[in-house]
Formats: C-alpha cells, structure tokens, sequence
C-alpha cells in the first residue's frame, strides 16, 4: 500500500526534518513510530525538508507498507509512541503514482514575528522576535515586486542543491496583528531558506533599514550577498501542501498557527 499521513510537528528539539547524524531528526522520529505500527520498517518521504528549528502545522509524508491496518491506526497508534512535539494529523490510502514531494503543486508557509519591545517566554523557540517597531505598510509595498515567477537565486541559500532557482512565488502577504507580523508565502516550491531570506528582506525594510524597491533590487541582482540576513527558522511554519484534486488528499482549514 502507498499510504500517506498528515503531520504537525514542533522543530525547537530537531536538527530538522532530514536525518541528521548530528541530532535527533523529526524523520527518523517518525519512521520509528510509524515502523512500530507497521511491524516492519517503514521510509518515509516528505513534501519538505524543513530546516532545525522549523515547524510544521501541514507537512505530507507518503510511505509503503506490505501489512493491512485501519486507517485510525496509524493516527491513533502513531500518536501513542510518539513524543509530545509530533502528531500524525489524518492517513489515507493513496494510488501509486502519489508522491508526497513531486506530486505537490504548491507549498505555503507562514512566518510569524513578535513584534513588541520585551522578549517571548513561552513562546521563545515558535516564533520569531524583533524589538524594533517594524512598518507593516512598508513591507506590503515591498511584496508585489516578488510576485511570479523568477530566478531566485539572490533569495536561496549558498548551500542549495536544487538544479535550477526559477520558482513561482503566487502569494507573499505581511498583515499585523496587535503585537504580531504574520508574512504569508505561498510557491510551486522553494528554495533552501528561501522563504527565510525573504523575510529577513522584508524585516529589513519594515525596519526602515532598507527602502521597499531594495526587495526587487535584491531579485534582480541574483547574488545572495546582496539580500542581507537570513531570518532565524523559530517563526517559521509549513502551513499546508497543496495537491491534484485526483488525490483526494484531506485539505486542513488551519489559517495560522495562532489564528
């Protein structure tokens, strides 16, 4: 069976998603949950690899097992081994031409920054913290120049393996809410820290560090020199992946991961 599972996960204790030898990863975590289960060993494949510290409220993840089990054992059973910062959401049984990472067609993340003077306590290792008094319009004046589709490589990590830097970013959003700066990014796919290197861009410029026209400069440029700092990964979220309607694949109504 080609089986795939819905999952949320809080990144603060992982070296990522990815198997690590340097520490303990939210694959292997979950592999080995999954494996008790099965009684056999199960490989899991992801939508993304999200990098240490980096949450998620919608990764996918596919995997094949030769042994038959009700659909509400993989949650429920799955749930009962694993440890609190990990929890299968939904599983289904797909067709084999599913493919948690190639057959997705669009990947959203959201970035949340606490935007007050006083560090987070509680919240110290899920969201992001910047004390200055960021301007939210200024960010939003900043957004539309990224819009589409484009080469970029000023936006990605030195270390990024993908064969070509062309995405098509379909939704970059940055709204205020009291204290908080929700960015929203919606993509075909993204880069290695993209989505971080864009908000470092836009936390610049909501700073009044930068101008708004200096985002679009920064695409232009296509030199990742020239977008400054990347973003720490705690404010990050994968929100959602987005599939074929022929999956038929459960589609969570979560907006945010505190809204």
């Amino acid at each position: 069976m080609n089986l795939v599972v819905g999952v949320e996960y809080d990144g603060s204790s992982y070296c990522g998603w990815q198997r690590q030898n340097t520490g303990p990863s939210v694959q292997e975590t979950l592999e080995a949950a999954l494996s008790t289960i099965a009684d056999e060993p199960v490989k899991v494949t992801a939508a993304g690899r999200t990098d240490t510290g980096v949450h998620a409220c919608g990764q996918v993840v596919h995997f094949r097992c030769t042994k038959k089990r009700p659909l509400c054992a993989w949650v429920r059973g799955s749930n009962t081994v694993l440890p609190d910062s990990i929890v299968v959401l939904w599983s289904t049984i797909v067709g084999e031409d599913f493919h948690a990472r190639f057959s997705a067609i669009a990947r959203r993340y959201c970035y949340v920054i606490l935007n007050r003077a006083v560090r987070p306590t509680y919240l110290a290792k899920r969201v992001a913290w910047d004390y200055r008094p960021l301007d939210v319009p200024r960010m939003v004046a900043a957004a539309p120049g990224l819009i589409g589709r484009h080469d970029f490589s000023a936006y990605r990590a030195a270390s990024c393996q993908a064969k070509t830097s062309v995405r098509e970013l379909r939704r970059l959003d940055v709204e205020r809410r009291g204290d908080w700066v929700l960015i929203h990014v919606e993509a075909d796919a993204f880069l290695h820290h993209m989505v971080r290197n864009l908000a470092g861009v836009l936390i610049a410029i909501g700073a009044r560090e930068q101008h708004p026209d200096w985002a679009y400069q920064v695409l232009q440029s296509r030199d990742r020199t020239q977008a400054g700092v990347t973003a720490p990964p705690e404010g990050l979220y994968l929100m959602s992946v987005t599939y074929p309607d022929k999956f038929d694949l459960p589609c969570p109504t979560l907006t945010s991961p505190f809204w």
